[in-house]
């Protein structure tokens, strides 16, 4: 699949200059992850620093300076048996990915930065993620360390992930195309899975099926770790365990997208192993009908706060309709059977921040993925699709993917 090129990156800085207002922007790449005694997991590069540069390798920098719009690469350090064992990213090439013809070393950043230093009081960075403290999980340390560096340099730094995230929160119509992309394919997996579930009697072979589609076809892979989910095991939101055996007369939900230019699918349906019971069916087509209502809301203008209470006047009455739920007003019984957001931005990250909007715009792509997991009964149903807010409305990148329950 062919790959964006140096003029996408190009667009992105200049686009990012304009919010910078002449000030200065020093970004971190992501350092690789241990995974086990001497070796790493597999790198996958933070979202912010590709979007600008088109860099998939570790330890690199980036800098950004408003008032003379001009930008540098900034390369780690490699040694000869790093660079045997892993590889690394030569200067040419870096130049080719990402159209910054100034590449220097770290020695020279660090001059660049105190020179920088004595004409800007202020610097941004890309800061922690925000609830990052709700993760449960060790943050990549390249981000802070940064900051660190850069406390000790500028008076003041201050964190421009929101304003990234507000740019990145309008997708030109490359990044839609490779959005599209990765829908198409993903879809393309679903289908075979579907048309072939007869034949499956363990989470991992399917899950195994869509690897083999996603790299065969040349993505990357998952754009997220799948989750194959038969059952109860549906009721775990992230799971992703993938092993158990497939029970004729369950459900099983599969969430999945792959990874395409850079930019990640994020579908979910849920399919009858066998034949379904009424409830069930009754559950399914429930989810089903709240989805469609949800979606047809979806246009720009409208307040995202006005949106999210539309959403729960939506999904409360589905329960009440289904015996679940016998109050509006019992929240704490309408977030156990529905217990996650209804949905969130969709592009390099497959969670893509939607910034400091407050309503839809033109340009934004988000999930609609509305879920009733009932455990008691051993039922989790979601139904997810990407959707692009339009001029005048919405367009469904993934409707041609059915959610019909077989």
């Amino acid at each position: 699949m062919a790959a964006l090129n140096h003029s996408f990156f190009t667009e992105n800085r200049d686009t990012v200059f304009e919010a910078l207002q002449g000030g200065v922007l020093v970004a971190a790449g992501y350092g690789k992850m241990q995974r086990s005694n001497d070796t790493a997991f597999k790198f996958e590069q933070e979202a912010n620093f590709w979007y600008l540069s088109g860099i998939t390798h570790p330890d690199w920098w980036i800098i950004l300076d408003g008032a003379r719009r001009k930008s540098w690469l900034v390369m780690p350090v490699v040694d000869k048996t790093h660079a045997l064992f892993d590889g690394s990213l030569s200067a040419t090439d870096a130049k080719s990915i990402s159209g910054i013809h100034d590449i220097i070393d770290r020695t020279k950043a660090l001059e660049l930065l105190r020179q920088t230093a004595r004409k800007h009081r202020f610097v941004s960075t890309v800061g922690i993620p925000a609830h990052h403290e709700h993760f449960g999980f060790s943050l990549n340390p390249s981000i802070r360390e940064l900051k660190e560096l850069l406390e000790r340099t500028f008076q003041k730094v201050e964190d421009f992930r929101s304003e990234l995230a507000t740019v990145r929160a309008i997708k030109s119509a490359s990044e839609v195309a490779a959005i599209q992309s990765a829908i198409n394919l993903t879809n393309h997996a679903f289908e075979l899975v579907r048309d072939n579930l007869t034949v499956y009697k363990f989470e991992y072979e399917i899950e195994a099926l869509f690897t083999h589609e996603f790299r065969a076809s040349g993505a990357v892979g998952h754009a997220y770790d799948p989750i194959i989910a038969g059952g109860g095991n549906a009721c775990t939101l992230h799971y992703d365990a993938n092993q158990a055996r497939l029970k004729r007369g369950s459900l099983l939900l599969m969430d999945v997208g792959a990874r395409v230019d850079g930019y990640a699918a994020d579908i979910t349906r849920t399919y009858a192993v066998g034949e379904p019971t009424k409830r069930q069916r009754q559950l399914h087509q429930a989810v089903a009908d709240a989805q469609k209502r949800i979606i047809t809301l979806l246009q720009p203008g409208l307040q995202m706060s006005r949106y999210y209470q539309l959403v729960d006047q939506i999904m409360k009455q589905t329960l009440m309709d289904v015996g679940l739920l016998h109050d509006t007003s019992d929240d704490t019984t309408y977030r156990r059977y529905f217990p996650h957001s209804v949905g969130h931005g969709l592009g390099v990250d497959v969670h893509d921040s939607l910034g400091r909007h407050t309503e839809f715009k033109p340009g934004m792509v988000v999930t609609v993925e509305p879920g009733v997991y009932v455990p008691d009964e051993g039922v989790g149903v979601r139904i997810e699709d990407d959707i692009l807010i339009t001029s005048n409305g919405h367009r469904n990148l993934s409707v041609k993917l059915s959610t019909d329950l077989s």
